[in-house]
C-alpha cells in the first residue's frame, strides 16, 4: 500500500471519466476548491484515525499536566476550534451540493416538460399535466 493510500475516500476511487472532465476545467474559486478538498479529506477514515490518536495522546498526557483544569481545557479548546471551523468548511459543502442537485432535478424536470409537450400533440390531457409541472418548478421563470 502506498504512503497515504489511506487518506483516499472512496468517492476519489470512484472517480468516473466524466467527473475528472469536469474538475479539469473547473471555474470555481480557491475557497470552493479548499472546502470540497476538506469535505473529502474530514469524510473519510483517514481523519477518523487522526482524531482517534489525538484522542488517545491526550488521554496518555495527564501525567505531563500540573492540573487536571488545564488538561481538560486543552482538549476542549482544540476540539472547539477543529468543531467550528468544520462546521463552516462542511456547512459550505452541503449548500453547494444541494445547490448542485437542485440544478439537477431542474433539468429533469425541464427535459420531462419538453417530452410531455412533444406528447401533448397526440395526447391533449397532458397539455395541463405539462403546465402544472412548468409551475411547479418555475421553469418558465428560469428561461
Amino acid at each position: 500500500m502506498p504512503l497515504g493510500s489511506w487518506l483516499v475516500t472512496p468517492d476519489q476511487e470512484r472517480s468516473t471519466e466524466a467527473a475528472k472532465d469536469r474538475n479539469d476545467d473547473d471555474d470555481r474559486t480557491w475557497f470552493e476548491r479548499f472546502v470540497q478538498a476538506a469535505h473529502d479529506r474530514v469524510s473519510g477514515p483517514g481523519f477518523f484515525f487522526v482524531c482517534l490518536v489525538v484522542v488517545g495522546l491526550w488521554l496518555v498526557s495527564v501525567p505531563l499536566w500540573p492540573d487536571l483544569k488545564s488538561w481538560q481545557v486543552a482538549i476542549h479548546t482544540v476540539g472547539s476550534v477543529v468543531t467550528l471551523l468544520l462546521l463552516a468548511l462542511l456547512e459550505n459543502a452541503g449548500k453547494r451540493a444541494d445547490e448542485a442537485s437542485q440544478e439537477k432535478l431542474n433539468v429533469l424536470a425541464e427535459a420531462l416538460s419538453d417530452l410531455m409537450a412533444s406528447q401533448a400533440r397526440h395526447d391533449p390531457e397532458l397539455e395541463g399535466a405539462v403546465r402544472r409541472l412548468r409551475d411547479a418548478v418555475g421553469l418558465e421563470e428560469r428561461h
